[in-house]
Formats: C-alpha cells, structure tokens, sequence
C-alpha cells in the first residue's frame, strides 16, 4: 500500500474517531482499527506491532480516565455514592447516568460532577486519540 494513501486513511479515521468521542462514541477504538488495519495493509511493516501495542495501551488508558472522571468528579461535588457510581456506569456505556437523591444539592452536585467528569473524559479521550493518530502517521511516514 502506498505511504500517502495510508497516511490519508489514518487521518480520516482518526477525525471521525475523534468526532464520535466529542458524541460520547468509542471513536478512540476506531483510532486503533485504522492503526491495526493499516499495520495489517503493509504486512505490519510499516505499522509494526509496537506501534499497535502503543495505541491499544494509550485507548484503554482513555477508558480509565473516562471512569475515573465520571466516578471522581461526581463524588468531588457533593454527589452521592450512587451518583457516583450512576456516573462510572454510564461511562461504560457512553451516557451519563442520572440518580435521583432526595436532596437537590445533591442531585445538583452529582449532575455538576457527571457533567464535568465526561467533559474531563472526553477531552482526556480525544488528546489520546490524537496522540494515537501522531504516533501512527510519524511511524507511517520514518
């Protein structure tokens, strides 16, 4: 496969990966498809398997801070432990999870931390996804 039109993928990919992590979407892991695909389009010779392993490792490193966040930042603004783990569970499946408590600042406090814990995640996502493509394309282009 010809370096240009490989590079072209990589970066199409990673710009549609990056708009569906903004869309709260597992775009970082379709970062990392176009990275194996285009390992497995050159034989892996000139995305090799360390390069993979980076982007695999720097992807689920995202899904950790997406959990984290969610998890972390609910609790830190008055949230409840289920808020916060209504937070943890909707980061795995992409969606804020809301948990009615009978108290209003707390309802309030959990939906401030949710809110800022998948805006921390999705900006930690997308740095990732970005470095994810770079390390890619630099590869692609030594």
């Amino acid at each position: 496969m010809n370096h240009t039109l490989l590079v072209v993928m990589l970066g199409l990919c990673s710009v549609t990966g990056l708009v569906l992590i903004a869309l709260g979407l597992p775009g970082i892991w379709l970062i990392v498809a176009a990275v194996v695909g285009g390992g497995a389009l050159t034989g892996f010779h000139a995305i090799g398997w360390g390069t993979i392993a980076i982007a695999v490792a720097l992807a689920l490193l995202g899904e950790l801070f997406e959990l984290w966040f969610g998890f972390g930042l609910a609790r830190r603004y008055g949230g409840s432990k289920r808020a916060g783990w209504g937070a943890l569970i909707g980061g795995l499946v992409g969606a804020v999870v809301g948990v009615p408590v009978p108290v209003i600042g707390s309802v309030i406090g959990g939906f401030v931390g949710a809110l800022l814990g998948r805006v921390a995640a999705t900006a930690a996502k997308m740095t990732l996804g970005i470095v994810i493509a770079v390390v890619a394309v630099f590869t692609v282009l030594r």
